[in-house]
């Protein structure tokens, strides 16, 4: 097995609510990092809908945006929330559903892969394509994926990409106000 703790996936750094959206990987793999963002309803922050999306509980009723939605069956791994509080739903040694209908070009195969959530941890940041994300998001994920890459060894900083990057004609997560040269600097202090 790929994994190299005893431990099981779950970050001693998060808070855990355990999502019904997950299953088995196929294999033992994890060799990829998807960042995505959400906000719900979009352009809003700090609520709980987020969490209520991802454990099948978003009250319809509440905003029209969440009637659009609420019949998905979605979850991520870990959550990052604007002020840094890491919640996570699913354990990584499983599959969440995260990545939808995507490809990504592995470079060492040098082969495009499919079904990336068999292989891949998903990680949301609280945010949207046009608001800056904060230093303690940025923190906290250098942090996670320092966790993920201890943790699976074919996870490194050249397997690490956005949810626009694997369903570009879907998706534009997280979109351009996420600052990967920042984000790049943040994991090496954090090494």
């Amino acid at each position: 097995m790929e994994n190299q703790h005893s431990l099981s996936g779950w970050w001693e750094s998060a808070r855990k609510v355990v999502s019904p959206n997950f299953d088995a990987r196929p294999t033992d793999e994890v060799s990829l990092l998807v960042i995505h963002a959400i906000s719900l309803p979009p352009g809003t922050f700090n609520g709980d809908a987020i969490e209520a999306l991802f454990t099948n509980r978003l009250p319809v009723d509440r905003h029209p945006f969440f009637a659009k939605i609420s019949h998905l069956k979605v979850s991520a791994h870990l959550l990052i929330r604007r002020d840094g509080e890491c919640v996570q739903f699913v354990d990584t040694d499983c599959r969440a559903w995260h990545a939808g209908r995507s490809r990504w070009w592995d470079l060492r195969g040098k082969e495009w892969r499919y079904a990336l959530n068999d292989f891949s941890v998903g990680i949301e940041l609280e945010g949207d394509d046009e608001t800056p994300f904060t230093k303690a998001q940025y923190t906290v994920l250098a942090e996670a994926v320092r966790w993920l890459m201890a943790r699976y060894a074919n996870l490194d900083r050249s397997r690490i990409t956005s949810h626009a990057q694997v369903a570009p004609l879907r998706k534009t997560d997280p979109g351009p106000a996420f600052d990967w040269a920042y984000f790049d600097q943040c994991i090496a202090i954090a090494e």
